[in-house]
């Protein structure tokens, strides 16, 4: 089973499916910040290319929002971090994913669960892009600075207008 999302950005159009029965508590989390608008008018805050572009957490002016509490990463369900995939953004804590995800611009395979272990854990892989991989491409191409203590900072914002259920 798979819920298709709708990422609308101010560099194009990405359109995804969600692996609700391989990351279902992750899925529902995401699907909770889309059906709250909680995406519209935040940023791709974290862009590098080769590697990935990760959103959903900061104004275009870099004030982060308030979220919903952590989610539990599933990212023992195995899904690779492979090129076009969503996963979750965390902190170096295992169960700490709220709204932020990224889009991996390549296949990342360190990035995926190798033991339950704090620094083998990995990321949760929750879906896949159908299309819009030029759409990753061009915003992983967009030229980057660094804003306060934050790295990669496009330096022109590339604003997720909306993310919808298709």
């Amino acid at each position: 089973m798979s819920t298709k999302v709708v990422i609308e950005t101010s560099k194009g159009t990405m359109e995804a499916e969600l692996w609700e029965d391989k990351a279902p508590k992750t899925v529902a989390n995401f699907l909770r910040y889309v059906d709250e608008k909680f995406y519209d008018g935040t940023v791709f805050h974290r862009v590098i290319p080769g590697f990935m572009i990760q959103g959903g957490g900061f104004t275009p002016d870099m004030e982060q929002k308030k979220t919903h509490e952590p989610v539990v990463n599933e990212a023992r369900n195995r899904l690779p971090n492979e090129r076009g995939t969503l996963a979750m953004a965390r902190t170096n804590v295992v169960d700490s994913a709220t709204s932020q995800f990224f889009v991996n611009h390549a296949d990342n395979a360190f990035l995926d669960f190798k033991a339950p272990t704090a620094q083998g854990f990995g990321y949760c892989v929750f879906g896949k892009l159908t299309s819009g991989l030029d759409v990753l491409d061009a915003i992983a191409k967009v030229p980057t600075t660094t804003v306060s203590w934050y790295e990669n900072v496009p330096a022109t914002p590339v604003v997720i207008l909306s993310v919808r259920r298709a």
